[in-house]
């Protein structure tokens, strides 16, 4: 191997990767803007990115959670519970405030002609089903499609079961867990050309220009998701931790929420959460559930868009709407938001539910939906992005609320 190999090798292995990650973004806007059609060319690295952690996330989730369950000692705690309880009360607050800032800024759309083709869920009942059924799936068909729901379920039951297994079968879980670890590390620090790739082609390809119509509906969803990220999420940290939580909010939003931006994949961003827990020193017993499990059901972003689109549908057809009617959709959107890993389609497809609040006919939501759609390169980043980086947030302040942190982890906050 040649030295100038081996020192370019040495320096992507020691350097900080967020440096790397915003090398990386730079380098693909300045390509997007003095050569095109090498970025449209270049998009295939930001392509392949997403697709390596998505392939790697089921696997990993599965190794790992089966892993950590086989070899959990008893009276050791969890803290998956009060996560949940972390988890629904951020969706629901995001709700709120999405709410809130809809009633004080109000926003009208200029509706267009075309809609999606995907049929929206018929009510919330469905929703819940899917979420529910999610569970009752062939193991390998889980891994096929990503459903972490799935995986988590039939991880939890064979990590129970191994618990009673011979040593040196729960050994070798473990080195399998080890192994696909090392994988997704591999994975992980090649995310400066994964974002460079994503960023260069997204311009390329789309460009901002289409979004100057709908400049003050990305006003108030991205000043909502930035409320929510800043002041709601660390008001609930600092009541589980009794200490600032900037520091914790600003390391999560770094490691989690710059990755989680560019590949508006919650799943593809596991690996990415995983190890990071890892390097906070958080417990393997937790983390290993609570992250997978909030990419599926922790949405406060979802829950943000479901809110400030319905209501601009309203502010466009003038209805206005009255207080309980508010709340009734800040319990919905939190409600769908949950759901909305088993829509096709995401958060976008809930909104006709929403509209449904207020008479809102179907053909008119599925226009909303379409502006969705539209502003969808900035929106989807920012919701995955809040998303992503709030499962670590929560499991962290869960954790440390209750000592369960090693002192001396890779990356302190």
């Amino acid at each position: 191997m040649s030295k100038p190999f081996v020192a370019v090798f040495q320096f992507f292995a020691r350097a900080s990767l967020v440096a790397l990650v915003l090398a990386g973004l730079l380098a693909g806007v300045v390509l997007a803007v003095l050569w095109p059609s090498a970025a449209l060319s270049a998009g295939l690295l930001g392509d392949w990115f997403v697709a390596a952690l998505k392939a790697v996330a089921p696997i990993l989730v599965f190794t790992v959670v089966t892993a950590a369950l086989a070899n959990h000692k008893r009276g050791q705690p969890t803290h998956i519970q009060p996560i949940i309880g972390l988890y629904a009360l951020g969706t629901l607050s995001a709700a709120a405030v999405a709410v809130f800032a809809s009633f004080v800024f109000p926003t009208s759309l200029t509706l267009v002609s075309h809609s999606p083709d995907i049929a929206p869920p018929s009510g919330v009942a469905s929703v819940l089903r899917s979420l529910l059924f999610s569970v009752a799936v062939n193991p390998v068909q889980a891994l096929i499609e990503g459903n972490f729901i799935g995986i988590l379920a039939w991880a939890i039951g064979l990590g129970i079961a191994f618990r009673h297994a011979r040593p040196a079968t729960r050994e070798m879980i473990t080195d399998l867990a080890g192994g696909v670890t090392l994988i997704v590390q591999l994975v992980i620090r090649l995310a400066p050309f994964g974002v460079f790739g994503l960023v260069a082609g997204t311009l390329a390809q789309s460009g901002f220009g289409a979004l100057g119509g709908y400049a003050r509906l990305l006003a108030v969803l991205l000043g909502c998701m930035l409320f929510v990220a800043l002041v709601m999420n660390p008001l609930i940290v600092y009541w589980q931790i009794r200490r600032n939580p900037y520091p914790l909010v600003f390391a999560c939003l770094r490691e989690s929420g710059i990755t989680a931006f560019f590949t508006r994949s919650s799943a593809a961003n596991v690996p990415v959460n995983l190890e990071f827990c890892r390097r906070l020193g958080l417990h393997e017993d937790t983390y290993s559930v609570s992250i997978p499990l909030g990419a599926t059901i922790n949405m406060g972003g979802a829950a943000i868009t479901i809110s400030v689109l319905t209501l601009a549908a309203v502010h466009t057809l003038g209805i206005t709407p009255d207080l309980p009617t508010a709340i009734m959709l800040c319990l919905l959107s939190a409600v769908c938001a949950c759901g909305a890993s088993g829509v096709a389609g995401g958060s976008l497809l809930l909104i006709p539910l929403a509209c449904s609040l207020f008479g809102i006919p179907g053909d008119v939501a599925m226009q909303v939906v379409a502006v969705g759609f539209v502003i969808g390169v900035v929106q989807d980043s920012a919701e995955t992005a809040l998303n992503s980086s709030t499962d670590v947030l929560f499991t962290a302040a869960s954790c440390i609320a209750h000592g369960d942190i090693d002192p001396q982890a890779e990356h302190r906050v």
